[in-house]
C-alpha cells in the first residue's frame, strides 16, 4: 500500500460537500490551476470547470455521497483506487481513478473509469 497524500481524503470530502458556496475555495486549496479531469462523461480543464462539474453532480444527485472502495496504489506521484457513489443505501455506481499529485501536494490530473473492469 502506497502512502497517501492529504489531499485525495480532501479531493473526496470535496465531492461529499453539500454547500456549494464552499465548493470553489476547496478547489482552489486541493487542485492546480490547470488540473485535468476526463472520466467517460467529462473532459474538462481548470477551476471554473472543476466547480461547474461538481455543481452539476451535486444538483443530479443531491444526497449522494462518495467513498474510497478501496486501499491506495500508488508510484511516481500517481495513485490509484476504487470509488463509490450511494444514495442512502442503494449503491449507485463504481469506478476507478487515477491520480496525480505535484510535488506541492495539490492534484493536477484525475483520469476515471465508471464500472468494474471487465473480465478477459
Amino acid at each position: 500500500m502506497a502512502e497517501v497524500p492529504k489531499v485525495l481524503e480532501a479531493m473526496m470530502l470535496m465531492w461529499n460537500e453539500r454547500d456549494l458556496e464552499k465548493v470553489r475555495g476547496l478547489i482552489e486549496e486541493i487542485f492546480s490551476e490547470d488540473v485535468i479531469f476526463i472520466d467517460p462523461a467529462n473532459s474538462i480543464v481548470g477551476h471554473d470547470a472543476f466547480e461547474k462539474m461538481v455543481r452539476e453532480f451535486r444538483t443530479r444527485w443531491p444526497d449522494a455521497d462518495l467513498s474510497h472502495a478501496s486501499e491506495f496504489d500508488g508510484h511516481h506521484d500517481l495513485y490509484r483506487y476504487h470509488w463509490e457513489i450511494r444514495q442512502k443505501s442503494e449503491l449507485l455506481m463504481v469506478g476507478f481513478d487515477v491520480t496525480e499529485v505535484d510535488s506541492e501536494g495539490r492534484v493536477v490530473r484525475v483520469l476515471g473509469f465508471f464500472g468494474p473492469i471487465p473480465s478477459a
